[in-house]
């Protein structure tokens, strides 16, 4: 059978009155519709004609009806009343890039290996900078940045980005009606990449406001910025997501949008539809260094509690029990014989800081502060992060299956941690083969019979690539110190805690490792049989 046009008048007459069927009525509503379609496309009516059959009152119904269709709001008010607020920030930075005699350095402006080293390294431009810092040759001299910020108060404090004027001798902000004012900086947090600056010589100056809500999955946006030193410019979009971790530090906590935001974005406000401030733009997803509508902003609350800090003393202090914490993870919860994966585990926990003075031990999962509920690892470090140093809290604690309250006052977060040194990873010369556990695809020798191993657990000297082991990150080095919450000294107490957990119809067995300077723990599947 094949398809060919059909030929009405070769309709038989039994097929006629099933046409009329279409009434004058149904047809001019037809017609109204496909000239209503015409309007719509050419944008224009169609002239006195012989097709002047869709020139009929219908057609002017259609448009009438089309008229109180409500058109989209725009964002033009908004962003009169709030635009006067946004600033860009040009700033100095001499030296700043600077290369040592190796070579070996790039321009980055942060330490080598920090998190947003390796965040603009992966994520920036071509050469590594973060958006708005660019300008200067390769090698000595000066550098210029080019970022955003806006006002929070009428006597011209200013927040910015901690990376756009981190080491600037010299800051200077041009307002939307293009005045220009030096700024020096109050304070940076670099930990949360906020900078508070304030300018000289100005006042009554328009302001924006912090939001005091939670912005919510698909609430709408406005970035406000300078990118690409272009001057002020407005983009929009909606809210993709929040409390996003991109491997900046442990309290990381973004909000994502998709509204563009390209180089020189750095530090502008991201409203929301009252404008009010919902975050601050810090980062963006791009492999070439333009908007590929992935953005990161800080929170609002976040800002206000860094932003009151600096303002009062120019640093941030926050609280710290002293532990080194990790995901639960749901084979961990089931080595641990919990009944969610919830919780931060306590890896290790600090010589003389507030939790181990508490009584608080390797192997111990967190579960909330204060009575409030703690999800995970970064949730608890964000909460702490919160508290003042000193504040007396209350812990919830799950300690070998059962649980406790442990009460303890907060510490000051060091401003820098300082690493352990790595003697476990120094020289192993003199080392055995070890013994061979090949269901876990280790071989193993007591700690003690191996050159800078230590003295307690037993070290991996060789890890099979292809066993469930190497899947979860074992390597030649790292020193086992615990299986199943009991200490080993040799390969035959790992196999016979192995067999224990086998016997209990466990799926994972949960051993502490050391690797490098600090301690981690990591569930691994036993085999059955």
């Amino acid at each position: 059978m094949t398809d060919r046009p059909i030929d009405l008048s070769s309709l038989s007459s039994s097929w006629k009155p099933r046409r009329s069927m279409f009434s004058a009525r149904k047809f001019a509503l037809m017609a109204s519709v496909v000239a209503g379609l015409g309007a719509s496309i050419y944008g224009f009516s169609p002239s006195l004609s012989p097709a002047d059959i869709f020139t009929s009152s219908a057609h002017a119904q259609v448009n009438n009806e089309v008229r109180k269709v409500a058109q989209p709001v725009g964002f033009a008010d908004i962003v009169e009343r709030v635009k006067p607020s946004v600033i860009s920030v040009k700033v100095n930075i001499n030296e700043k890039l600077a290369k040592d005699d190796s070579g070996n350095n790039d321009d980055s402006p942060f330490q080598p290996g920090s998190p947003m080293e390796r965040f603009f390294r992966r994520f920036g431009g071509p050469d590594g900078l973060p958006p708005g810092l660019r300008g200067a040759p390769r090698g000595r001299g000066a550098v210029t940045g080019q970022g955003s910020g806006f006002f929070i108060s009428p006597d011209g404090y200013a927040v910015t980005n901690n990376h756009v004027v981190d080491g600037a001798d010299k800051v200077e902000v041009t307002t939307d009606d293009g005045k220009t004012y030096t700024a020096k900086v109050i304070g940076t947090d670099a930990r949360t990449d906020v900078a508070l600056i304030k300018v000289e010589g100005a006042s009554n100056l328009p302001f924006a406001k912090l939001s005091d809500g939670k912005p919510r999955i698909g609430d709408w946006v406005l970035a406000v910025g300078n990118p690409f030193g272009l001057g002020g410019t407005v983009t929009a979009g909606i809210v993709s997501a929040s409390g996003r971790d991109i491997g900046n530090g442990p309290y990381d906590d973004f909000i994502q949008i998709d509204a563009p935001v390209n180089k020189g974005n750095s530090g502008g406000p991201a409203f929301n539809t009252e404008g009010e401030v919902m975050g601050v733009n810090t980062a963006i997803y791009s492999p070439s260094g333009g908007s590929v509508g992935i953005a990161f902003a800080i929170p609002a609350s976040t800002v206000k509690n860094v932003i009151a800090q600096l303002k009062d003393k120019g640093s941030v202090s926050r609280g710290w029990i002293g532990v080194q914490i990790q995901p639960v993870t749901a084979d961990i919860a089931e080595s641990l014989g919990l009944k969610k994966a919830e919780g931060a585990l306590v890896a290790e926990p600090q010589a003389n800081g507030p939790a181990a003075k508490a009584g608080i031990e390797s192997g111990d999962v967190i579960t909330a502060v204060n009575g409030e509920t703690v999800k995970d690892a970064r949730e608890l470090a964000r909460t702490i992060g919160a508290l003042p140093p000193g504040t007396a809290v209350k812990l919830n604690v799950i300690h070998k299956g059962q649980d406790k309250v442990v009460s303890l006052n907060l510490g000051q977060l060091p401003n820098s941690l300082e690493a352990k040194a790595d003697t476990e990873n120094g020289d192993k010369g003199g080392a055995t083969r070890g013994t061979d556990v090949p269901k876990l695809g280790l071989t193993l020798a007591p700690a003690n019979t191996v050159a800078g191993a230590g003295k307690e657990g037993v070290v991996v000297t060789e890890v099979d690539p292809k066993s469930p082991a190497a899947e979860r990150g074992f390597k030649e080095g790292d020193v086992i110190l615990e299986v199943a919450g009991k200490s080993v000294s040799n390969a035959g107490d790992v196999r016979e805690a192995i067999n224990a957990a086998r016997t209990d119809n466990k799926n994972s067995v949960l051993m502490r490792v050391r690797s490098g300077g600090s301690s981690r723990f990591v569930a691994v599947p036993v085999a059955k049989g």
